[in-house]
């Protein structure tokens, strides 16, 4: 964070300090809300939860260095007591955005939020120190916390933005005015929370309607219910896509043998021919957008081509690709799903997995509400049209739906199997898996598969397989 007083950011949170000797002292580390992160100079946010107070860690924090505590109520070392922690936090990431000099990239969309931003980053870090958010901590506390990691030599702070309902992005922009705001994607995740498509547009277009007349809205032409969101800004606006009336577009879309996409890449100051190190060709669409960003903060085409074709994988358990010592190939995207991002990782394994024998181990995709059984069964069926060699539908209801939606298409034999829990699912891979197989393990966070992708990556040399 730039460097502030306490007093100074009393004054920004409107707070009363507390057992703070000199109010002159200086927060020069991160602002940090995990008592295991603070270090000296950082300042501590106490939230109280449900089963963790954070106030009761002051005296570690502050023997771990912590300059003092932003908290609710006194804690006997320094601190600043406010009514709202998580409206303090908000306010002090207020001040310290307007303070710095920095542009201010947000994007939102209802899949491929968390890949574009690790792309987006990876492009701009090769022009100016970029900051950019953490994984998916994309909600109205670890967003501030990302914004107050920035420092005076930061130029660009990339932030994702995320929403379970109208009002949430809106109240995003509001601590984190954005100068370039992208919108990827409409699509289902949440739908059962929002109740309909276009509630979800009215949610993510709050993004634009925040922009300045000066900024840019970065918004995807493949997707009617983004392209529309046109109409909802005054910024100067650049479409990104395979269309024609894309700005910033892809011609000759291919994907290498090992399943990675490739294509020529055209914006309006040149075109030049990206091969990318990611998987699956759900990520052209994430690279047009990181591309479109970029174009827009003066990089070149090539610049951008070649950044693009050595950009990896930031975050944990997306499309993570490891071939194990015996052959095995395991693509762990366990992180979360919806049906957008489970169709384009089947379509992925397909690729992948192209001449070799594939298994798709899937579980429920969450906040689907009344459309989740049509959703689980119409994923069940694609997978049977992309000739995946075995379903494994791991869990309850939901995953009865996607082994019956394979089954009704055509998987009548021992092509799909309904199992109860991950350490079924595990049992019956241990079993059956044999060198040069491919497995493609993904399902909503809350279904915790990723122990699956683990438990096979641990057993590769030892040969035995168990789940956590």
């Amino acid at each position: 964070m730039i460097a502030l007083s306490l007093a100074e950011i009393a004054e920004v949170v409107g707070g009363q300090t507390h057992d703070i000797p000199d109010p002159s002292v200086q927060v020069t580390g991160p602002v940090v809300r995990d008592s295991r992160e603070a270090v000296p100079g950082s300042l501590f946010v106490a939230f109280a939860g449900e089963r963790v107070d954070g106030h009761d860690f002051a005296a570690a924090v502050v023997e771990a260095g912590a300059v003092a505590v932003l908290g609710t109520r006194p804690v006997g070392v320094p601190a600043i007591v406010v009514d709202d922690v998580q409206a303090a936090l908000g306010a002090l990431a207020r001040h310290v955005v307007r303070r710095l000099g920095a542009t201010l990239v947000a994007l939102t969309g209802s899949a491929g939020k968390t890949s574009t931003k690790d792309l987006i980053a990876q492009v701009l870090q090769r022009k100016a120190p970029t900051v950019f958010t953490p994984g998916s901590l994309n909600n109205e506390i670890g967003l501030p916390l990302t914004a107050l990691s920035a420092t005076e030599e930061t130029r660009f702070l990339v932030l994702e933005m995320g929403a379970r309902g109208i009002g949430h992005i809106r109240y995003l922009t509001e601590l984190t005015p954005p100068k370039i705001g992208l919108v990827l994607n409409v699509g289902s995740a949440h739908i059962g929370e929002f109740g309909g498509r276009e509630q979800i547009a009215q949610a993510k277009g709050e993004l634009v309607e925040s922009l300045p007349e000066e900024g840019t809205a970065v918004l995807n032409a493949d997707d009617p219910y983004v392209r529309a969101m046109a109409s909802r800004t005054k910024a100067k606006v650049i479409f990104f896509g395979e269309s024609g009336e894309a700005d910033v577009r892809a011609e000759n879309v291919r994907l290498t043998d090992t399943g990675q996409p490739a294509f020529r890449l055209h914006t309006p100051s040149g075109a030049s021919d990206v091969t990318m190190r990611l998987y699956g060709e759900h990520h052209v669409s994430n690279a047009l957008a990181a591309a479109a960003v970029a174009h827009e903060l003066g990089m070149s085409a090539d610049e951008i081509a070649v950044a693009l074709s050595e950009a990896g994988s930031l975050s944990r358990w997306r499309m993570e690709v490891t071939e194990r010592p015996d052959g095995v190939t395991v693509v762990n995207d366990a992180y979360n799903a919806n049906p957008e991002s489970m169709k384009a990782a089947l379509r992925a394994l397909a690729a992948i997995g192209k001449g070799r024998r594939t298994w798709a181990v899937l579980g429920k995709m969450a906040e689907l509400g009344d459309e989740a059984l049509a959703e689980h069964d119409a994923v069940g069926r694609l997978a049977v049209r992309l000739n995946v060699s075995k379903l494994v539908a791991v869990g309850g209801r939901e995953a009865a739906w996607l082994q019956l939606g394979a089954y009704n298409e055509g998987s009548w034999g021992e092509e799909s199997v309904h199992v109860s829990d991950a350490q079924a699912a595990v049992d019956l891979l241990r079993s059956e898996l044999r060198p040069g197989d491919v497995v493609l393990v993904k399902a909503s966070r809350s279904v915790g598969l990723e122990s699956v992708a683990q438990a096979l990556l641990e057993s590769g040399a030892e040969g035995e397989v168990s789940a956590r």
